[in-house]
């Protein structure tokens, strides 16, 4: 395996605190969302994890679109990342609605899918997060 990126990023106070990137790119206050009890005034985890999701994904459409000659420059993938309690423990979940513009809903699930396979954030959330991938 050749690493081609490494992110750093160095969180304190946990979700109710601060993280900060070392090219200083990311420096924001983290809070509670106030559903769950917090107050809401900062970014969250599950935000986070549902933008840099979003955005690996459409990467990984447009990887795979051009591969079959599908123009997805105006694709859209909404990401919503969910904070799950069941029993005693937490857990995420994931839903992914994927709209690509000009083709045929099926044409569209279909190319979904794969780029589901291909995604990184999605092989490493397989088996792990409940995950829905839906064209619109």
């Amino acid at each position: 395996m050749e690493k081609l990126y490494t992110a750093e990023v160095t969180a304190t106070g946990g979700r109710d605190g601060h993280v900060k990137s070392t090219d200083g790119m990311i420096d924001w206050e983290m809070r509670k969302p106030k559903e769950m009890d917090g107050q809401g005034d900062g970014f969250n985890p599950e935000q986070l994890f549902a933008a840099a999701w979003s955005s690996c994904y459409l990467g990984a459409l447009e990887v795979v679109a051009i591969k079959e000659g599908i123009d997805v420059t105006n694709a859209e993938v909404t990401t919503r990342v969910s904070f799950n309690k069941d029993g005693n423990s937490f857990l995420l979940s994931a839903e992914l609605d994927v709209h690509i513009p000009g083709i045929h809903i099926e044409e569209a699930q279909r190319l979904a899918e794969k780029a589901n396979h291909a995604c990184p954030y999605s092989k490493a959330t397989k088996g792990n997060i409940d995950a829905t991938v839906v064209a619109l």
